[in-house]
Formats: C-alpha cells, structure tokens, sequence
C-alpha cells in the first residue's frame, strides 16, 4: 500500500526547488502531494491553510524565525520538519528538525528518511479516513450500500464520469480494489452501521 504525504517544500531558489520536486515525484511507494512556497511571507498563511504532514526548508530560509513559533502560528503542531542542508550549517540549529536531508543524498536515502517520518504519524494513530476527501467518502458510502456508477452520480449531482474518476482515485489510495473490500473498510472506519447495508450483503450472498 502507498503512503500518503503533503509535503510543504519552502524554497526560494527555482533550481533547487525544482530539483527537490522532480525528486520527489520519482520516489515508488509514496504518493506525495508537494506545497511550493518560494517566499518566508507565505509560508505560515500556507501552513495554516494546508496543513501539510511534512515541511522541507532550508534552516537559513527562516531567518530569525523559530519552527516552534512558525508551528504555533499555523496550528501546525504536529507537522514533522526536514532540514534541506546544501550549505554549511550550524549542527546546534539542526536539533529544532526532526530530520536531514542533504543534496548529497539519494533517492532511496530519501524516501527511507520520508518513510521513516510517516510511520512515526501512523504510529501516532492517524485515522485511515483522512486519505479520503468528504466527496470520496461519500462515494464509498453509496459504492457499499450497492449503487450503480450511473445513481451514484444522480445522488451527488455529478456526471458518470466524475464518479468513475473520484472511484479510481478511492481504489488508489486505499488500495482496495472490490465492493467487498470497500464494505469492510467502510465498517471499520465506522462510515457506515452494518444495519444500513445488511440488505445489501444478503443480496450479494443470494446473487
């Protein structure tokens, strides 16, 4: 199963912002979601909007700014932080992250080290529905009480094809790939009361 990551990248030079991107785009086994913040003035306004998993920053790019102050401000408190280090920096200032990533590294060092930091959250008992939009959650609801693609999209308002894409991208995250696999999801993380689709289970047995 893929991991799920919004990560915030704040970085002022497009070279290096671009190569950092084009890193993470590449890593097998995350499906990453990547914030661009090229200037120290949007960067709590991101935070507090997006509240991302992760912030990738060049210590030097804060300047006088302290991450604890920058999580406070943004309501980010359990954001993991990554230090992007291409330059000399003082060891004391590395301390505030919760991990290192050097120009040098490879692509394999940096998807251990984002691993790494996502199992910490997962750890941490990050609900498994947070993968899904309000929409897809919707969708799922609809899927396991049996409707078709076509009532689906009559329920909600939108096109047969808008459905089919919101069910490819709910297969994908959740890597669950069958009505009854999506039923059995849908009562664990408790979006539905097994008495709301029990005709539906009956009716699948009985078909």
């Amino acid at each position: 199963m893929s991991v799920h990551l919004k990560i915030a990248v704040a970085e002022p030079s497009v070279i290096i912002r671009s190569g950092i991107l084009s890193v993470l785009k590449r890593l097998s086994a995350l499906n990453i979601q990547v914030l661009e913040i090229i200037e120290i003035t949007q960067l709590s306004a991101v935070l507090s909007r997006q509240k991302p998993d992760i912030l990738m920053v060049n210590p030097a790019f804060l300047g006088l700014f302290s991450l604890q102050k920058i999580k406070a401000e943004s309501d980010c408190r359990n954001m993991k932080c990554i230090a992007l280090q291409y330059s000399l920096t003082d060891i004391s200032a590395l301390k505030a992250y919760d991990e290192t990533i050097s120009i040098y590294d490879t692509s394999d060092q940096i998807k251990d080290k984002l691993l790494s930091l996502s199992k910490e959250d997962s750890d941490g008992g990050i609900p498994a529905t947070d993968m899904l939009s309000p929409r897809e959650k919707e969708i799922v609801i609809c899927v396991v009480k049996g409707m078709t693609n076509k009532q689906i999209a009559e329920k909600l308002f939108l096109s047969t094809y808008t459905v089919i894409t919101h069910r490819r991208n709910i297969a994908n995250k959740l890597q669950i790939h069958s009505p009854a696999g999506l039923t059995i999801y849908a009562i664990v993380n408790k979006l539905v009361e097994l008495n709301d689709i029990k005709d539906t289970i009956i009716t699948d047995s009985v078909e």
